[in-house]
């Protein structure tokens, strides 16, 4: 198992470095000067020599390609000479490792600077971004998992009766809804139209100040209708998946054999085919769960979530190119580790995958 693990994660870090070095080619294809994105219109050009030479725009593509690895790498090279022109005379704060006129630095990464948040680091604006998303994320995932299942398993045992068709209705409608339309009539209708009764706001964020405005309060009440949304197509999509999947196992010979011992339906499902059943439902559950962490674009904005996609949308609308960049390499390291865990959660689900390793 450590050889499969280690096969993984090496393939995991080679996969990052073919998104890093296609996000810094694309981002460096487009037009514009970064140092004018920087200063916005007072500028001049003075003030442009200046901010290119800090950043290494002027230098050349390649120069500014190794520069680019050197900050966003955990481990990294900076010149101890204040002057010195070369590749690597940003200094990092990290453990150090003198290596002659060089030191060897291990670092955070660093995302670099946004361009229209003057001083304020990448990594800070998704500090204070991503959590939200990833706490709404873990509540419509847990959502659609829990009864996505109960539905699944319901329709499986009641196979062909008037339960499974409603369950199966129920889903087909709540896959094919976008979440866009489905986020605006549930906002509309439960914090708009039926406000009185449920008291849930149509738009709000986790923390929100006070009415004196000396701190942030804690809001959990505006979690509940986005996360619902969010949670409706993978409930639907792991509710029939849930169901197929159930109803193939229920139909091999070690479940008749359980039945014939004498077990009950419960004990059945329970101890027997539940466990072998949830392979596909774990595949559908980590795609859908990271692609929430990679930001659920249009539920944040409707719901004026402060998360990781309504600050990807605002960062492409004022061309931030920075925080662009560190969002979309964040959103590849999650899917790459997900995809990690689900291997890994497949050998201990499934002893035939462990024998064939």
């Amino acid at each position: 198992m450590f050889q499969f693990i280690t096969k993984k994660i090496l393939v995991g870090v080679a996969s990052l470095f073919g998104v890093l070095t296609m996000v810094f080619m694309l981002f460096n294809l487009l037009p514009g000067d970064p140092a004018q994105m920087m200063l916005g219109q007072n500028q001049n050009e003075e003030q442009l020599a200046v901010v290119r030479k800090k950043y290494g725009f002027d230098r050349p593509i390649f120069e500014q390609y190794l520069l680019f690895l050197n900050d966003v790498s955990p481990i990294s090279i900076h010149s101890k000479i204040k002057d010195d022109y070369s590749f690597f005379n940003v200094k990092y704060e990290g453990v150090t490792l003198s290596l002659g006129q060089y030191e060897l630095a291990l670092k955070k990464p660093y995302l670099r600077e946004s361009f229209q948040k003057t001083g304020k680091k990448v990594s800070e604006v998704i500090a204070e971004t991503f959590p939200n998303t990833l706490i709404l994320a873990l509540v419509a995932i847990t959502i659609a998992m829990v009864i996505g299942c109960l539905l699944g398993i319901l329709g499986a045992i009641n196979k062909g009766n008037i339960w499974d068709a409603i369950i199966q209705l129920v889903s087909t409608i709540g896959v094919s809804v976008p979440s866009f339309f489905s986020a605006i009539i549930i906002a509309w209708l439960f914090g708009f139209v039926w406000y009185k009764y449920t008291g849930l706001n149509m738009s709000g964020n986790l923390y929100e100040l006070d009415d004196f405005g000396e701190g942030s309060v804690l809001k959990l009440k505006n979690l509940i209708l986005p996360s619902v949304v969010l949670g409706i197509r993978p409930l639907a999509v792991v509710s029939q998946l849930m169901r197929n999947s159930l109803l193939e196992v229920l139909d091999q010979e070690y479940i008749r054999t359980a039945r014939a011992k004498g077990l009950n339906q419960f004990q059945v499902v329970w101890k027997h085919a539940l466990k072998n059943a949830l392979n596909p439902v774990v595949t559908a559950v980590s795609g859908w769960f990271a692609s929430m962490l990679a930001g659920a674009v249009f539920v944040e904005y409707i719901f004026g979530w402060n998360g990781i996609g309504k600050e990807l949308v605002n960062a492409l609308n004022v061309s931030d190119l920075p925080i662009v960049m560190g969002i979309v390499l964040l959103i590849a390291l999650v899917f790459i580790v997900i995809n990690i865990f689900v291997d890994i959660l497949y050998l201990i689900l499934d002893p035939k995958i462990r024998h064939q390793i």
